[in-house]
């Protein structure tokens, strides 16, 4: 098993750093790429916590939070997206004095009898929807929410993201913007390509033809952008929905001996610890995913305590990072 001076090696820093990183340290003074780096190792050489922590002196009374990842365990090694949210998660019930229990797609799920709160992350499935439901209405969704729902959320405003990604092109004078994303359910478009192809063609700057739809993996990015390139005929701006995605995106442009951003350019969504190390650096829409994982947490603390009826739904901010792939 990986120690934190096995971690402090690979990540090039002091031990003394690991060690505040993973416990979020509030008055350490690093940078965010070397956290996010320190998180990401951790995670490939399988440090991990134990799925059910419990402090010595709980500070807000005793709960018991158990953390659905609509997903399995490992597509946080693909994407520290998902990884940083549920570093949120842990650290936060470990401040608060929270027992927390984690459970991916798949898992057997726990006593829910002990359970005070669920967080849910990503879409759930009908039949796991309906099963917690039926236990409590202390629920909280992170990374997903519904209109009129009777449930909190903690997301991300994807609809102003494909705007403002959209207006930031046409400002550089982009007449024609192509988008490359994965999807949730087979055959359905997620929110940020609904809301792109609906902005873009509002402003005359996108066609259906243009749209490329598979999985959030690098390698789903290279083979959708392999198929759009062979067309020739291809927009020379894109919206990729997120890094990993566009990681893959960049190679199938580098192959095809394209330059970037003057034959084509990109932005994409997340500005994981290596979107600054590709080549070029992509541009990219930076979402606070580790303060989505605190939030829910919060979120599920304050109703317990308040009794609160009343759904909240709570939008983390993002901002756009402009680097190499794009003008």
């Amino acid at each position: 098993m990986a120690t934190l001076k096995d971690i402090a090696a690979e990540a090039g820093v002091s031990l003394a750093t690991v060690s505040r990183v993973l416990n979020d340290d509030p008055s350490l003074n690093v940078k965010e790429e070397t956290k996010h780096r320190i998180l990401e190792i951790a995670e490939k050489l399988e440090y991990k916590s134990t799925t059910s922590r419990k402090t010595q002196t709980p500070a807000v009374g005793h709960h018991h939070i158990l953390a659905l990842y609509s997903y399995q365990q490992d597509l946080e090694i693909n994407d520290p997206y998902y990884l940083a949210i549920r570093h949120g998660v842990e650290t936060q019930c470990e401040k608060l004095g929270i027992e927390l229990t984690n459970c991916y797609l798949n898992n057997t799920l726990p006593d829910l009898k002990k359970i005070t709160g669920v967080l849910i992350v990503g879409k759930p499935t009908r039949a796991l929807r309906e099963t917690i439901t039926a236990h409590t209405d202390n629920i909280c969704f992170i990374d997903f929410h519904e209109p009129g729902s009777s449930y909190d959320a903690v997301d991300i405003d994807l609809v102003r993201i494909a705007k403002e990604v959209v207006d930031f092109f046409i400002s550089q004078g982009a007449s024609r913007i192509g988008f490359i994303g994965g999807q949730d359910e087979p055959g359905k478009a997620d929110i940020r390509e609904r809301a792109f192809v609906e902005y873009g063609q509002l402003k005359g700057v996108v066609s259906p033809d243009d749209i490329w739809r598979g999985g959030f993996s690098s390698s789903s990015g290279y083979e959708l952008a392999k198929t759009m390139l062979a067309k020739e005929d291809f927009p020379p701006a894109l919206f990729v929905a997120s890094d990993s995605i566009a990681i893959g995106v960049l190679r199938a442009i580098h192959e095809r001996g394209l330059a970037i951003p003057q034959d084509i350019s990109l932005i994409s969504v997340n500005d994981i610890p290596t979107a600054r190390f590709t080549f070029p650096p992509l541009s990219t829409v930076r979402i606070h995913s580790e303060m989505m994982g605190s939030q829910g947490v919060n979120l599920l603390v304050e109703k317990a305590r308040d009794g609160r009826a009343l759904p909240l739904n709570v939008f983390v901010p993002s901002v756009l990072k402009l680097r190499g792939t794009t003008r």
